[in-house]
């Protein structure tokens, strides 16, 4: 069973690594002038001054872009956060987006105004939780998720057995399952409906005669799937 259509799902983590830097003090000689440089003070005054702090708040459903952290006498510029806003919008939407991903798009927005930022996502889960809404697609999870039902997906790999999940198929695109088994990387998802429907095609020929064709027996999807397609864990 499938949620929402035209979700095109993926998965982007971005790994931001910070590097240090030694430095080694040598002894002055009798003749040599400690002097600081003033061009190098200035370029590190404006680095801090451009250094401000964003939090993005969302239900899943929309998103507020909002500076917390802002040093005196900045002015950020509007069309930046209008920017932030469309954006932050749109990966909340997707179900591609992961916190990593959302952060450096902010980021990479910021970068161009000559900005950096420190961004908080805050959510009904938590500090730097993501949540994603979506629209049950089918009857495969009934009684527990009825045909047209909405849920709140909480983004995340940590799930075990017992959860419902929501997750990228290959054939059937983004469908909401139980987690069942879990190995070697794979999970094994299963339908909560384990009703088997069948049913026979019939065709009305020009003169009347009504042709029945080969029986259909449909049963609900249950097969694996790699672990890292799993989108997140159904909270509502």
């Amino acid at each position: 069973m499938k949620s929402r259509t035209g979700i095109i799902i993926g998965a982007i983590v971005i790994l931001i690594i910070a590097a240090g830097s030694a430095a080694v003090l040598l002894p002055k000689s009798s003749n040599t002038t400690n002097t600081s440089n003033p061009q190098q003070q200035t370029t590190q005054d404006v680095n801090q001054s451009n250094q401000v702090g964003i939090t993005i708040k969302t239900d899943g459903n929309s998103a507020t872009v909002n500076a917390t952290s802002v040093p005196a006498n900045v002015q950020l510029p509007a069309k930046m956060l209008s920017e932030m806003k469309n954006k932050a919008y749109n990966d909340i939407q997707s179900s591609a987006s992961t916190v990593s991903s959302v952060k450096a798009d902010m980021q990479n927005i910021a970068k161009k105004y000559n900005f950096t930022v420190n961004v908080t996502i805050v959510s009904q889960f938590g500090t730097d939780q993501l949540p994603y809404t979506a629209t049950v697609d089918g009857t495969s999870m009934l009684p527990t998720l009825k045909d047209g039902q909405g849920v709140v997906v909480l983004k995340t790999n940590n799930f075990k057995v017992g959860d419902i999940v929501i997750a990228r198929h290959p054939s059937f695109g983004i469908i909401v399952k139980r987690v069942s088994k879990i190995t070697n990387g794979n999970v094994y998802l299963t339908s909560d409906n384990k009703q088997v429907t069948t049913s026979n095609t019939e065709t009305t020929l020009p003169d009347g005669v009504v042709e029945i064709g080969p029986t259909v027996t449909k049963t609900n999807f249950n097969g694996w799937v790699p672990r890292k397609n799993v989108i997140g864990v159904v909270k509502i």
